[in-house]
């Protein structure tokens, strides 16, 4: 196992296909491992993008897979109806909701209906609520993509809310990404995180990915700001992906468990 700067690990596959069951794995174990400890519940933020008909496919093809202690947020929203096709909620309820068993008070999700600033507000209501604190919540998860242009959640490149400290939930109404409008949790609360996994595919990630991981720059991408204090910090990426990198990488083989 190689380790990098801050425990990171950059985990190698040969496409998409070998690398959706190995992010199912690490889910699936580290939900076990959640709950094992104790822990009333295993929390898990999702995002949109590749993850989508990543999770919706791979998650529900584990043997005996019971999310019936899991509890789920989002890393960010755009803000749209539920039924609009551009809502990760709507997505995910469509997709990946209905395969499994995650009660549905469990899934914490935006209210559109509100103005995008109570909208931020409300939604850090109801997590501060579901994790029984006034403080930050530490989700045990975050599921993580990355723009070409470094961004991740609705934290963008240059941006304001790159130094937001104080929200958990912040809202953004000229995002550089349509539509404009979007909520999305705090670098704080990401990087309070127990484990965050970015996944990043596709040759046109290899310039940015390679950004990100070896660094150098003096304004880095929000991405390479993506560091949990006390948490793992994982990259599942694919050979294109990867293709400029000279860090170390791990490339695992088929059922490695990670």
């Amino acid at each position: 196992m190689k380790v990098t700067m801050s425990g990171r690990r950059v985990l190698v596959f040969p496409s998409a296909v070998e690398l959706g069951p190995a992010l199912a794995q690490l889910v699936t174990s580290r939900a076990a491992r959640a709950l094992a400890s104790g822990s009333d519940c295993f929390s898990l933020g999702l995002s949109g993008g590749s993850l989508v008909s990543i999770l919706s496919k791979e998650l529900p093809a584990v043997p005996n897979l019971d999310c019936s202690r899991w509890l789920v947020g989002f890393c960010d929203e755009r803000f749209v109806p539920e039924d609009d096709p551009e809502s990760t909620y709507g997505l995910y309820k469509n997709q990946f909701f209905t395969k499994v068993n995650i009660p549905e008070e469990r899934i914490l999700a935006i209210d559109p209906s509100l103005p995008v600033q109570e909208c931020a507000e409300d939604y850090a209501g109801k997590l501060r609520k579901a994790f029984n604190t006034e403080e930050m919540p530490v989700f045990d998860m975050l599921l993580l993509g990355m723009g070409p242009d470094g961004h991740t959640c609705s934290l963008f490149p240059d941006h304001v809310l790159l130094q937001e400290c104080q929200k958990i939930v912040a809202p953004i109404s000229d995002s550089p990404k349509p539509p404009p409008q979007r909520v999305t949790l705090t670098l704080p609360v990401v990087n309070a995180a127990r484990c965050v996994i970015f996944v990043s595919t596709g040759a046109s990630k290899a310039p940015v990915l390679k950004r990100v991981l070896e660094g150098g720059e003096s304004a880095p991408p929000p991405a390479a700001r993506v560091t949990p204090a006390h948490g793992e910090l994982l990259w599942l990426v694919d050979e294109p992906a990867a293709a400029s990198l000279t860090v170390d990488v791990e490339r695992p083989g088929p059922g490695a468990h990670l």
